[in-house]
């Protein structure tokens, strides 16, 4: 990965802004998505310092109050003093209620339901809080700071456990009339593997659970996605059928949307490596109806586990110039 600090330097330079957006201390914070994670981005500066933990509780109120309680050394580390941080921007592995500022459920844990996360953070540092899910964060992470940055308008795709996406247009995350745009993993892609005739989503094809059942169905068994991206006359065929289907959603989204780049994340891709992002790039630009005339790139992340925090970090500068 490129260095962490050049690229925030690089960005934050020549990010435009408001009257705050070159003063005071910017908080990016992920809440589960790998792990917790707090980034502290000096503005007049422009240095970053970030740390992590993993998560001990399955229980909402003592993960927030971890994560406040490992925010908070981070700023006395710092030596930043109370009234020196602008805004905190968090990111949270679920779907979210962005102008209520409450997490609307957790797919993987309890108890999240209508949590009223941003209040919580406002009342920990006195300082405006603005969440959103990670996926999406993800998107505007590498839009801002990541592979993307130069482009205006991008979509970003993650693959694991589940599926998600985030759209970037106009340089800015777009949400749609009820916060949930981009999430193509709940798009229906037609009648799957199951035999029922029932369509299915994108999420139960291509997720890690999807493709290790698709691989036991086919005779492999194994737990191990590791074992689907290797040399198996099995583990090969499931990830043709998965480069197909993904490769066919982009292409799609590239009818819809028009972006300049299409962003791949996530431990599927990480594990699939180069050789399958650009396997799904160029079964996707033969998709491409010939009257867009011009090759889409589709890259791999780069932000890595610090994806979420630094599109975390972004959001919260971006609502420095509202």
């Amino acid at each position: 990965m490129t260095d962490l600090q050049t690229l925030i330097r690089e960005r934050l330079t020549h990010k435009r802004g408001g009257v705050l957006s070159h003063q005071g201390y910017v908080l990016g914070i992920d809440l589960g998505s790998y792990g917790l994670r707090a980034a502290l981005v000096d503005l007049s500066s422009n240095s970053f310092t970030s740390v992590d933990t993993t998560i001990e509780s399955a229980v909402p109120d003592q993960i927030v109050a971890h994560v406040i309680d490992i925010s908070r050394k981070l700023l006395k580390d710092a030596d930043v003093a109370t009234g020196h941080l602008v805004r905190v921007g968090i990111g949270f592995g679920g779907p979210v209620d962005l102008h209520h500022g409450v997490v609307r459920l957790s797919p993987r844990m309890k108890g999240w339901e209508n949590y009223p996360l941003q209040e919580r953070f406002e009342q920990a540092f006195d300082a405006v809080t603005l969440i959103d899910n990670d996926a999406n964060l993800i998107a505007l992470g590498e839009a801002t700071f990541g592979v993307a940055k130069d482009c205006q308008h991008v979509f970003y795709m993650h693959l694991s456990s589940g599926v998600g996406g985030g759209a970037v247009l106009n340089g800015r995350l777009y949400h749609g009339a009820t916060s949930t745009a981009g999430e193509i993993g709940h798009a229906v892609v037609g009648k799957g593997w199951d035999g029922t005739g029932r369509p299915e989503t994108l999420e139960e094809l291509v997720s890690i659970t999807a493709l290790l059942r698709r691989a036991r169905a086919l005779g492999l068994e194994t737990n191990n996605l590791d074992d689907i991206f290797g040399d198996h006359p099995v583990g090969q065929r499931v990830v043709k059928e998965m480069i197909d289907l993904i490769a066919t959603r982009c292409a799609q989204t590239v009818a819809m949307l028009d972006p300049e780049m299409i962003v791949l994340g996530g431990i599927v891709v990480r594990i699939g490596g180069d050789h399958f992002v650009k396997a799904i790039s160029d079964k996707m630009n033969d998709f491409i109806a010939p009257q867009f005339a011009r090759p889409v790139p589709v890259v791999a992340s780069i932000l890595g586990p610090h994806s979420v925090t630094m599109g975390a970090v972004a959001l919260a500068l971006d609502s420095l110039t509202d």
